[in-house]
């Protein structure tokens, strides 16, 4: 089956991760489902007018923009590679126009409430693992996928730094501070001896590897007790990340090597809250700042 086929192909040939693989499968079956109602026996037999119709359902039925883009973005690599094999002649997204998203600037957590998220020292402190967990998660900007599959193998305390694996498995190394890999060291340690460089770098209170869910709970439940916004997930600590380096000055290239992202582009994206708090600078401090001649 085609679609079999191009789903091995994003995970063995792209390296696309499991939860890519399994999204892109959802939104493939989803668009199939579609298709037979419409009395279309196979993904392949879709036209342009079939996709944009379902684009069109899809918005109809209240989802947002953003989503049914990383739907038809799904649709369209299917075609790609259907049209690579020979199974199909042309690409029905070709001409399909993908609905128009607002600017989405990237939620982060004020400066000063991190600083009060790590002086924590209330009734219950932080465990060893949960703070190794946020350290990582806000101190390299890395991703919840990068850091699940971080191995005892790719800390370097010598040279005081971790290789993580990005997308498409793309390899990048980024440092960390000395009171960090100490502590990595121990919580190494503490588990034994000759533990295999392919071992789990951190694992739970009973040696289990961490799970992308129970990460995402420890985030959510710490960032709880320092903010009040919706969204705390471990991708606003890479925001917060990203926006805290820039805020102090760092140069934007270097985040971006740090972030791991392809092109400057989504790197810039943390610019404008920075380029907003110095228009506040300057509107408060210049003699001219903000104010109307007279």
């Amino acid at each position: 089956m085609l679609l079999d086929r191009y789903l091995e192909h994003l995970a063995y040939e792209k390296r696309a991760s499991a939860h890519t693989v399994a999204a892109y499968r959802a939104d493939l079956q989803l668009f199939a489902e579609h298709l037979l109602q419409e009395g279309v026996a196979s993904l392949e037999h879709a036209d342009g007018d079939l996709v944009r119709y379902w684009v069109m359902a899809r918005m109809e039925a209240g989802e947002s923009p953003r989503t049914v883009n990383r739907r038809l973005s799904a649709i369209r690599g299917f075609f790609r590679f259907a049209r690579q094999v020979g199974a199909v002649a042309t690409d029905p997204t070709a001409l399909v126009d993908p609905p128009k998203t607002a600017k989405r600037l990237p939620e982060f957590v004020e400066e000063g409430r991190m600083e009060r998220l790590f002086a924590h020292t209330g009734e219950a402190p932080m465990n060893e693992v949960d703070q190794l967990v946020l350290e990582l998660l806000y101190g390299t900007g890395m991703r919840l996928a990068e850091l699940i599959g971080l191995k005892v193998g790719d800390l370097d305390a010598r040279q005081g730094t971790l290789r993580l694996f990005g997308k498409r498995s793309k390899e990048r190394i980024v440092p960390i501070p000395p009171a960090l890999v100490e502590r990595l060291k121990a919580h190494v340690a503490a588990r034994g001896h000759g533990l295999a460089t392919d071992a789990p770098l951190l694992v739970g209170p009973q040696g289990k590897p961490l799970a992308r869910r129970s990460v995402q709970r420890l985030v959510q439940q710490y960032l709880g007790t320092v903010t009040s916004q919706q969204k705390r997930s471990p991708h606003v600590l890479r925001h917060t990340f990203a926006t805290h380096m820039l805020d102090r000055g760092a140069d934007l290239n270097a985040v971006k090597e740090i972030l791991g992202h392809a092109g400057l582009a989504a790197t810039q994206v943390y610019t404008h809250n920075t380029a907003d708090k110095l228009k506040k600078v300057h509107a408060q401090a210049h003699p001219r700042g903000g104010r109307r001649s007279r």
